[in-house]
């Protein structure tokens, strides 16, 4: 019977491109390796790797199986961190879900303070919806809600999805445009502008402008940059627009480095919501989050 080790291995193999270094990712002896590697290729049948003086060189058949369980072991090493049981008995740890912008805005600075441990994940809502179903999460923060029957939802904050502008960007121009309602001139000076963009979400940027202008934006922001946090930085004391969520910008626009343009005639807002489930034993440590939440997003 095949042992699930030697994927393991051979994923390490295949990552680090020696036997050296799968060893030391595995924290194994190298002959250990080459045992898990030389059983491998005999339970399938063939050479996974041409061995060279400096490097383990993949084979057709070897890229054609790790592109096959690289994901699966992934998900394996994944639940088994997570699932490994704590030394620290006494310290309870739970997973929270919520995109990356609103950790850093919230929770972030708070993480030191905490009596017990903290597992952060990032990724997208419907996901983390059902890892909380599921119990790999214990807490998410999220504007959607779903249909399962053993969660629940508090809602919390509403956000605010509008035109934020650089410090020095000039808007008295765009002010008086306003006043006018001419969605075409409107639209002109916008375009005009120097705009940001996140890679990871730029669904608010569509949004806002297919409900204010009845289209989608028919031009791409001039900078991508990695996150909503980044454009924010950027924004500060410059010139630039982007559309993003207002309380993220909070400070910078009470110091006066960032200025609100624009909320659009028909304004944008999202209520974020704590979910949880039900029945959970780390009511108390999530009632602390919550506590955290709550104040700094007033």
């Amino acid at each position: 019977m095949v042992n699930l080790e030697w994927f393991r291995t051979f994923k390490a193999i295949y990552e680090t491109g020696s036997l050296t270094g799968a060893a030391e990712t595995l924290f194994i002896s190298q002959p250990g390796v080459s045992l898990h590697l030389s059983s491998l290729e005999s339970y399938v049948g063939y050479k996974l790797f041409d061995r060279t003086s400096r490097k383990m060189v993949s084979t057709e058949r070897g890229k054609i199986l790790y592109n096959y369980v690289q994901e699966s072991i992934c998900k394996l090493e994944e639940a088994e961190r997570h699932f490994h049981k704590s030394t620290e008995k006494d310290v309870p740890t739970i997973s929270i879900g919520m995109c990356f912008e609103t950790f850093q805005f919230t929770l972030e600075s708070y993480l030191p303070t905490l009596p017990f441990n903290v597992i952060i994940k990032f990724g997208e809502y419907p996901q983390m919806l059902a890892d909380l179903d599921s119990g790999i999460l214990d807490m998410i923060i999220t504007p959607q809600k779903g249909d399962y029957k053993g969660l629940e939802y508090k809602p919390f904050f509403k956000e605010r999805i509008v035109v934020l502008a650089g410090g020095q960007t000039n808007i008295a121009q765009f002010n008086e445009l306003l006043k006018t309602k001419d969605l075409l001139k409107i639209q002109d000076w916008l375009k005009a502008q120097t705009w940001y963009g996140s890679s990871g979400d730029m669904e608010h940027l569509r949004r806002f402008w297919h409900i204010n202008f009845g289209k989608r934006p028919d031009f791409k922001p001039n900078f991508i940059v990695p996150n909503m946090g980044s454009i924010i930085r950027c924004l500060s004391g410059g010139k630039g627009v982007a559309v993003i969520p207002d309380f993220l910008s909070k400070n910078e626009r009470d110091q006066g480095n960032i200025q609100l343009l624009w909320e659009g005639y028909n304004v944008i807002e999202n209520t974020l919501y704590f979910g949880t489930r039900k029945r959970s034993i780390y009511a108390e440590q999530v009632a602390m989050i919550q506590e955290i939440f709550e104040r700094e997003m007033v």
